[in-house]
């Protein structure tokens, strides 16, 4: 079967676009990028309506086979192309990925995003519980990552992938890192992954 390249329907400066161009990245996919132009409300209306009903990036298009939602797009990729390696088989090690997963959709993405979300596209949001719910969240990451150097056990996994752009990118937000060392570290083993691919910076918060 002749594969072609996976349509990659994203926004440049979403990190929940960069987890899934990270993991192809990872797995040495090849894919075509295809912004969408949220400005203009493109993600609102057909053809993309077709492809994600509920009007988000990110959207891959595998030969036919369309998929959305950033961590659901992740484990299809893990399961797809990367054998197990990204998402264990075994039930505990499925738990604690899961476990993850789930904090990148729920205090990831109502905090720490959230806080860049007001900085980078004026976000009509109140700064200042969000940075203190993300420095909340940032301590938790940094009590258990104090004995091991992945989120979700002793090698990478979707955890890492699925958490990494918005704790990076926390500063634009107004977020600093430097209280979390083994946060910071962390972030590094991330960047070390061979095939890494990072998300354009922001001027803006602590780094304007």
């Amino acid at each position: 079967m002749n594969r072609q390249p996976i349509k990659f329907y994203r926004a440049a400066l979403s990190g929940h676009c960069h987890r899934v161009q990270l993991m192809m990245s990872l797995l040495g996919l090849e894919y075509d990028i295809i912004e969408v132009d949220l400005a203009n409300g493109e993600h609102r209306r057909q053809p993309f309506l077709s492809m994600n009903s509920f009007g988000q990036v990110p959207v891959i298009d595998d030969n036919g086979q369309v998929f959305a939602d950033a961590n659901a797009i992740l484990v299809y990729l893990a399961i797809q192309y990367g054998g197990r390696q990204w998402l264990p088989e075994d039930p505990v090690g499925a738990a604690q990925v899961q476990r993850w997963l789930s904090a990148a959709a729920g205090p990831l993405a109502y905090e720490l995003c959230r806080a860049r979300l007001v900085t980078v596209f004026d976000a009509p949001y109140a700064p200042a519980p969000l940075i203190a719910a993300s420095h909340a969240l940032l301590a938790v990451m940094e009590q258990e990552l104090t004995s091991r150097d992945w989120l979700a056990g002793d090698t990478p996994t979707l955890a890492d992938i699925a958490n990494y752009a918005y704790v990076a990118h926390g500063p634009e937000g107004n977020v600093s890192l430097q209280p979390y060392p083994n946060v910071r570290a962390w972030l590094e083993h991330v960047e070390a992954l061979p095939g890494f691919t990072g998300m354009g910076k922001s001027v803006a918060g602590l780094r304007a």
